[in-house]
């Protein structure tokens, strides 16, 4: 009986191992690429999951226009942009980038406070 327990014991913890170190962090990945992909726009400089880079001319629903080069203009699926290219985004941009991500360090900040004042 008490081998049993001890057996669907260990099965519970490796899950809970494995969802705290795996399945976390990729959930939260995955939602800061949405809130990236919901906050583009024109004017962005952006690249694809496939390595193009290139700045937001249009976007349609769930459909971006990028040109990548004078009069080369590609359309793509918003979810194949990777991340926004931080490098090549013009100087105001690169500013209100900074500024974004100062928030957002505070905003983590405060938030993981909350949590060790909630333990």
């Amino acid at each position: 009986m008490s081998q049993g327990i001890m057996t669907i014991l260990m099965w519970v913890v490796i899950f809970g191992v494995l969802w705290f170190f795996l399945i976390r962090p990729q959930r939260k990945q995955q939602k800061e690429h949405d809130e990236m992909l919901d906050n583009l726009k024109i004017g962005d400089r952006v690249v694809t999951i496939g390595g193009i880079r290139g700045k937001i001319i249009n976007i349609k629903d769930n459909n971006i226009r990028l040109r990548i080069s004078s009069n080369v203009d590609i359309d793509l699926v918003k979810n194949s942009i990777g991340r926004i290219d931080k490098e090549n985004q013009p100087e105001e941009k690169k500013k209100d980038n900074s500024e974004n991500e100062k928030k957002e360090i505070e905003e983590n900040k405060k938030e993981k406070n909350n949590k060790d004042k909630e333990e």
